[in-house]
């Protein structure tokens, strides 16, 4: 069931356009600090009354905290509910999800896909895909998947995660033990040689380390904002990737450190 702050936010982000603002909002106050009422309606160029009912739509998701007169910043960590992280570097995220595809099959083969807005991006770009399986605990996945003819989806159980709307839990992961997997598709809150995968919540981190596992091979799709990151929880060591799709917004540095550790690393270019 979804969490009430979660439905109300899902409620009133009713289109790309503003959805585009929230993140942009809270882009601002997170460099910022705080912000007021009067400097968000100057800098997005929206009336006092739109910028504080965005204010209270986020606060009422604990992305931000609200003030007399404006916000301000809660933990920079904290995740976007998938409503809002959409939006985001949405041509890197279309070039780095061509890029995989690119790299599959063009016959009868087996993917897992986690949850995410790059590998929703990889799902997308299955369309004219002749024969492929997809092993995944994404609801949005499966949903953007099932109008593909030459797409068979496989679902996993489990318990559902509303900020990702993934399934996780022992349910999932016994799914993901019981198929036999060519290439893992993961999708990643940080990537970095010394920490690996890494993501926010602790129980899909096990769900995905579960598809990992059983994969022939694991790639990672992450936008450069993901590089050099690190989130709460591994989902798989730096040892168990075989190749990392970014772009080139990515960290050079952190790029040359993770191509060290062994990691074919593959940087698209963003442009749209």
């Amino acid at each position: 069931m979804v969490a009430p702050a979660t439905e109300t936010l899902l409620a009133h982000v009713t289109s790309g356009r503003r959805a585009k603002r929230m993140v942009e909002i809270l882009d601002l106050v997170s460099d910022r600090g705080a912000i007021s009422l009067a400097e968000l309606s100057d800098t997005l160029g929206i009336s006092a009354a739109t910028a504080r009912r965005d204010l209270s739509d986020l606060a009422a998701q604990n992305l931000l905290l609200r003030t007399h007169g404006g916000a301000s910043a809660l933990d920079r960590s904290r995740e976007l509910p998938v409503a809002l992280r959409d939006t985001r570097f949405q041509d890197a995220k279309r070039a780095i999800a061509r890029a995989m595809v690119e790299r599959l099959p063009a016959e009868r083969y087996v993917i897992a896909l986690c949850g995410g807005t790059t590998t929703a991006g990889v799902a997308r770009e299955l369309a004219n895909h002749r024969d492929i399986a997809v092993v995944t605990n994404s609801l949005t996945i499966a949903s953007l998947l099932s109008g593909f003819a030459g797409v068979r989806v496989v679902m996993t159980g489990g318990f559902l995660r509303p900020q990702s709307l993934e399934l996780v839990g022992a349910l999932a992961e016994s799914t993901f033990n019981s198929v036999n997997v060519g290439t893992a598709i993961l999708g990643a809150d940080g990537i970095t040689a010394g920490a690996g995968v890494t993501t926010h919540d602790e129980t899909e981190a096990r769900t995905n380390h579960a598809m990992v596992a059983k994969a022939q091979r694991a790639v990672v799709v992450a936008d450069g904002s993901k590089i050099g990151r690190v989130a709460l929880a591994q989902c798989a060591p730096i040892d168990e990737i075989a190749t990392l799709i970014t772009d080139s917004s990515a960290d050079p540095e952190e790029l040359q450190r993770i191509r060290a550790a062994g990691v074919e690393v593959v940087v698209v270019d963003a442009a749209p």
